[in-house]
């Protein structure tokens, strides 16, 4: 019964978003490919055996198969399904017309980039059209409480103050202050404040604390301090272009929150603890179906601008290596060699493969699952 309950909550729910993304991330590919005379050969959701498919009247076979974690569009004279190299024999005219390495450089960028920039147009639509229908939460910038012996107390934050700016960057809501303090690593902030009549300068440096969401994951936040005015949080409903402005508004926050957080790990300046993997990915989106659909349709849109952007990155197996490639091969005039091309994808493999397990490690150790595993065995 106890596996059965873990299913229903966690494993379904990360099997239909992941599934979603990635078909998402695919169809990209496949519509692009198609649009440039490409012939697809296979669109898989899923890799190994396959479960179910179809074969379609152009010659694509559609299939669902047995490991859900990720797809893949196979395209004519690909040999295999990266689409890094091609079929090791001379092809007639008229097949090279149909084949993924017989277009122009640029075609091959487009079909390459058509993945992620799939993804951020996904998640636009999605924001949109909650904006539209459900609304967007919003809630004035304005202290309702300054928590006793905190940063914001100690810097001298007062209830009433309406704060205009951080760092010199604009708020127009409460949440806009959250994601900068959480952003800032513990950095100190120049906030300024509306105080009466004057604004007022205010450098405060947030407080790395320990804390615990509602189902109980510890996490290290840095915090101000300050709590919402005793205002009741409005959801503002938008028009169709408001609703786009605010969607693609929302998609960048999250592009930006991401590249920070990546570029303080790199640094050294923030733990990677908070590096998830597939395990992580399943406790959060069993967590957002449980808190309501709202929550389960945006973290889809969240989860799918982060697949976008993580296939951006310029490590060769993803699809930013491969626009890599291109872009050199564009400047040159001719494609790199086969051995550098090779190497590059051999070194890519071993990026991703590493980035994988230290992922999930990390999700063994934050989840607990080592500590149980260990305890079966002491």
């Amino acid at each position: 019964m106890d596996v059965l309950i873990w299913f229903w909550e966690y494993v379904l729910p990360f099997l239909v978003i992941l599934s979603v993304v990635v078909f998402v991330h695919e169809f990209g590919h496949f519509l692009v490919a198609r649009w440039n005379g490409v012939r697809v050969e296979v669109f898989s959701i899923g890799f190994g055996t396959e479960l179910f498919g179809r074969t379609d009247r152009n010659g694509t076979r559609w299939k669902v198969c047995l490991i859900p974690l990720g797809g893949y569009v196979k395209m004519f004279g690909d040999a295999d399904a990266t689409s890094a190299t091609q079929e090791p024999r001379e092809m007639t005219p008229e097949e090279l017309a149909v084949s993924f390495h017989g277009k122009r450089v640029w075609q091959r960028m487009a079909i390459v980039a058509a993945g992620p920039l799939t993804n951020f147009a996904f998640a636009v639509l999605v924001f949109a059209l909650m904006f539209m229908t459900v609304g967007q939460p919003t809630t004035p910038p304005v202290v309702g409480e300054v928590i006793p012996d905190s940063a914001a107390a100690a810097a001298g934050f007062q209830v009433g103050d309406r704060v205009v700016s951080i760092d010199g960057a604009g708020i127009e809501r409460f949440t806009d202050i959250q994601r900068i303090v959480q952003l800032s690593n513990g950095r100190t902030l120049t906030v300024v404040v509306s105080r009466g009549e004057a604004p007022v300068t205010i450098a405060v440096a947030p407080r790395i604390s320990e804390t615990t969401d509602n189902f109980g994951n510890s996490r290290r936040i840095p915090l101000l301090g300050l709590s919402v005015s005793r205002v009741e949080q409005a959801m503002v409903r938008h028009g169709p272009l408001s609703a786009v402005v605010e969607s693609v508004r929302q998609t960048y926050t999250v592009v930006e929150a991401t590249l920070v957080a990546v570029g303080q790990m790199i640094a050294g300046t923030r733990g990677t603890d908070e590096l998830g993997g597939p395990l992580r990915i399943a406790q959060f989106s069993g967590q957002a179906a449980q808190t309501g659909w709202i929550n389960f349709v945006m973290f889809i849109a969240i989860l799918s601008v982060n697949l976008g952007l993580i296939n951006l990155f310029p490590i060769p197996m993803l699809d930013g290596g491969h626009l890599l490639f291109y872009s050199v091969e564009a400047a040159r005039g001719r494609p790199l060699t086969e051995r550098t091309q090779e190497y590059g994808l051999r070194i890519g493999l071993v990026l991703v493969f590493a980035l994988m397990v230290f992922a999930t490690w990390n999700d063994l150790i934050q989840l607990k699952v080592w500590d149980f595993l260990v305890g079966l065995v002491s």
